[in-house]
């Protein structure tokens, strides 16, 4: 050993084990080592000299310091340590401790070196850092101090270790006084958190039950507001095309009628058609149509409203653009809301719809030259019941509704739309749809025949579960809501569905209850797949409909894999 050697102990008889850890101590006070690692560094070098004297019947110790770091030798010229390797991993099993004793060693102190084979024996080295700031005396001063020392007899070392273990014996006394008292606080900790997830779920619960109460309402109460509407609307026609014809203040009252009449008839109609979205009741009714068809329909529909208007309404389609295979009625009222709320906000200039198609997707726009929209509230535009402030804002009528509900309907049919204005210059809606043949709801689903469907919200959740049933020859397709679950099903049915319970448009039992009333849909297997603290009532619920139920908390791929093979294979011998 090279650098400043303090001390060498020779361990010719079983009193020097206790003389090399009186030595080993000694040295770290005078190297400025606090009382807790004096103990650490007297014990491992107790350790070494003890296994160099019990297996080796003898060996030294050198104590010495090399840099910054009081460094410890311990060899001999036994017949070295079998199974090492072994040892040092924790996996050799000895009678007498010998692989824990050097386990021990390493974990006090802070390098461990050793060498050991039969022809020469073991050598251990040891280290631990000397403290920051402390100050060093020369290795002749630390001889000195250590020959001064060196009168105290080994007994007094056995004391002090006496001493040492009572005082750890109490440390850990206290220790686990403390952990009971933290075991106590955890574990009404834990008995809160359990009841504070229970309040938490009974809450969830009303407040999804409130939700679908107020949906069946407006639904409701919307049906039977449009019967009177209608009414009303057919009334005013009769008189204004009856006989003998309404002159003068009579036909100037019942056209305003008529009118006020069709405006609270659309209103109750956007209602109607937002509460059907969030109760999971819209029926997506496929077809193929033509862009042609679509600009003819909404410039019927619009002529009336723009021969009152001052715009021109221009519609400008690409050549050769692709048909969609898409819910007709719903573009026509999704191109329908946004022209007339272009007319609203347009008092002057032009208004152009056009589309063209890129990698199978056609787009449409809603261009105006209108007041435009502030960046702040570009956003905003899009939620329920929200008018931006302004002066055609105050004059004209609105709720709120027009805009919500086409990204709503364009979201059902698997789009998307968004907005780009400048204030004074005009603003632009875009509404990009999937094309012939595609249903590319968010998240992009393709026809989900034979593959496995993964339904969750959650992108991350996704990914976990497709890279869980990879490798095993099931196709995985992903959709990140429960009406893109539902459109997707319409196009094939998959093998087995993997369902998320908590979505935000619709709810995964919702979703469990439509695909059971389906006669295409009824004998798919799904496996629920939620982090949902679950009532039995709402567990007895969706095993009622031939669920298995698999929690996010405890999936691995194993589990996961067992419990959509085990649906695949339940619906096989159903």
């Amino acid at each position: 050993m090279s650098a400043e050697l303090y001390a060498r102990i020779e361990l010719r008889h079983e009193e020097a084990v206790v003389v090399a850890r009186q030595r080993a101590r000694d040295v770290a006070d005078i190297l400025g080592f606090d009382r807790q690692d004096q103990t650490r560094i007297a014990t491992a070098v107790s350790e070494l000299a003890r296994n160099a004297f019990r297996y080796a019947r003898g060996g030294r110790v050198l104590l010495a310091r090399t840099g910054d770091a009081f460094e410890i030798e311990a060899s001999d010229d036994g017949p070295g340590i079998a199974h090492l390797d072994d040892v040092l991993a924790g996996r050799y099993d000895s009678a007498t401790g010998m692989g824990q004793g050097l386990l021990g060693v390493r974990r006090l102190m802070d390098g461990f070196a050793i060498q050991s084979s039969a022809e020469r024996g073991t050598r251990v080295v040891v280290s631990k850092l000397i403290p920051p700031g402390a100050i060093v005396p020369d290795a002749r001063t630390v001889r000195e101090e250590l020959a001064r020392r060196a009168s105290a007899s080994p007994y007094d070392e056995v004391t002090r270790q006496n001493e040492e273990l009572l005082q750890a014996l109490g440390e850990i006394r206290a220790r686990q006084d403390e952990l009971l008292h933290l075991n106590r606080e955890l574990d009404s900790t834990n008995r809160g958190v359990v009841a504070l997830y229970a309040e938490l779920d009974d809450r969830a619960d009303r407040l999804r039950d409130a939700d679908e109460r107020k949906s069946r309402f407006l639904a409701d109460m919307s049906h039977e507001l449009r019967t009177p509407l209608n009414s009303i609307v057919a009334l005013t026609e009769l008189l204004l095309d009856g006989e003998p014809p309404l002159v003068g203040e009579q036909e100037t009252q019942v056209g305003f009628i008529r009118r006020m009449a069709e405006e609270q008839l659309r209103l109750v109609g956007d209602l109607l058609d937002i509460a059907k979205i969030e109760a999971g009741r819209v029926d997506v009714d496929l077809s193929d149509v033509s862009v042609a068809e679509l600009f003819s329909l909404v410039r019927a529909q619009l002529r009336p409203l723009v021969r009152e208007a001052r715009v021109a309404l221009r519609f400008v389609a690409a050549p050769d653009l692709p048909a969609l295979r898409t819910d007709e009625t719903k573009v026509v009222q999704v191109l329908r809301n946004l022209v007339a709320n272009a007319i609203k906000f347009t008092p002057a200039g032009e208004i152009v719809v056009g589309a063209d198609a890129h990698d199978g997707v056609v787009r449409f726009t809603v261009r105006d030259t209108g007041i435009g929209i502030a960046p702040a509230d570009l956003d905003r535009v899009f939620v329920e019941f929200v008018q931006i402030p302004g002066a055609l804002q105050v004059s004209g009528r609105g709720t709120g509704l027009g805009l919500p509900l086409c990204k709503r309907l364009v979201e059902l049919l698997g789009g998307r739309i968004s907005v780009t204005s400048r204030v004074g210059e005009g603003s632009t809606f875009e509404v990009s749809l999937p094309a012939s043949g595609q249903i590319a709801l968010p998240a992009a689903v393709p026809d989900p025949s034979g593959a496995v469907l993964v339904v969750d919200d959650d992108e991350s959740a996704r990914y976990v579960v497709r890279a869980h049933l990879s490798g095993v020859g099931w196709p995985v397709t992903e959709v990140a809501s429960g009406t893109a679950a539902l459109a997707a099903c319409e196009l094939g049915v998959p093998a087995v569905i993997v369902l998320d319970l908590s979505m935000p448009d619709v709810d995964g039992t919702v979703v469990l209850a439509r695909l059971r009333a389906g006669e295409r849909t009824r004998a798919i297997p799904v496996v629920v797949h939620t982090s949902r603290a679950m009532s039995d009532d709402a567990r007895e619920q969706i095993e009622a409909h031939g669920a298995r139920i698999l929690e996010k908390s405890i999936t691995s791929q194993a589990t996961l894999r067992a419990a959509v093979a085990q649906a695949i294979e339940d619906q096989r011998g159903a």
